[in-house]
């Protein structure tokens, strides 16, 4: 895989930090486009592998974009670099977080979602650490603000999280509590959540307990579902869940 730049929205610079986000994978919809998904892949992984399961998914009217992440130093590989969304030295929702690798991120995700036709349904969807950059988006979306009090500019129609958790889920709550429009914004974007009660690297407490906490603190149109023996990985089972899900939350249905 080449880490060219990005031809939609190639690189971010934030604060002093400046990454170079790789190869952007654009899988067009079969059928009218109704709806355009970005999808985000997880630690060490590129858009590449995702942009070619998502091709077989029976939803001809979405559009997916697949982006790489930038190669930099990741704290729980000891340093060692790989595409990461943001820094992390705990995959879990108690882990300190990068808060400047995250909105730069979720920045980029806007980025690419901001060309598309006014018609079109935006949704964010990811795995993994792609899962918990899409959720942070949502907190973002339900903000109108980035974490460091830019304006978030996307009207999100649904978000996606598979084998993830949420960043700094402690500080969730006070932040939607602040505003009414945050919680009503909140309280209507649809979130579905899907995590395997065999997985070993996100694990199955810190996907639960992340629901729990968006669910409580007012993103009451979240659903969570639990795959018994999955591991780390996704399963025909979950995708077409996905599959149905996104269909009806984005009024897609041919």
């Amino acid at each position: 895989m080449s880490y060219g730049s990005s031809s939609i929205g190639s690189g971010s610079r934030t604060g002093t930090r400046a990454f170079e986000y790789g190869r952007t994978q654009v899988v067009r919809p079969k059928g009218r486009h109704l709806a355009t998904v970005v999808w985000l892949h997880g630690l060490g992984d590129t858009g590449a592998g995702w942009s070619q399961l998502l091709e077989t998914l029976p939803l001809p009217n979405i559009k997916w974009i697949c982006p790489t992440a930038p190669t930099r130093p990741v704290t729980v590989f000891g340093g060692f670099p790989a595409t990461a969304w943001f820094d992390v030295g705990d995959l879990s929702e108690d882990g300190p977080p990068d808060a400047e690798g995250m909105d730069a991120s979720a920045a980029h995700v806007a980025n690419l979602l901001s060309t598309e036709p006014a018609d079109i349904k935006l949704a964010i969807g990811g795995f993994s650490m792609g899962a918990a950059t899409a959720l942070h988006s949502a907190t973002c979306f339900a903000l109108g603000k980035y974490g460091n009090g830019n304006p978030y500019p996307l009207n999100l129609s649904a978000v996606v999280g598979l084998s993830g958790w949420l960043p700094d889920a402690g500080s969730l709550k006070s932040k939607l509590e602040s505003s009414q429009e945050a919680a009503r914004r909140a309280s209507s974007l649809p979130i579905l959540l899907c995590h395997g009660k065999a997985d070993d690297v996100v694990l199955y407490k810190h996907g639960e307990k992340s629901a729990e906490v968006m669910k409580s603190s007012g993103f009451q149109n979240l659903t969570f579902k639990s795959y018994n023996r999955m591991g780390h990985y996704t399963v025909p089972e979950e995708m077409d869940e996905v599959c149905k899900w996104l269909t009806a939350q984005l009024g897609i249905d041919g």
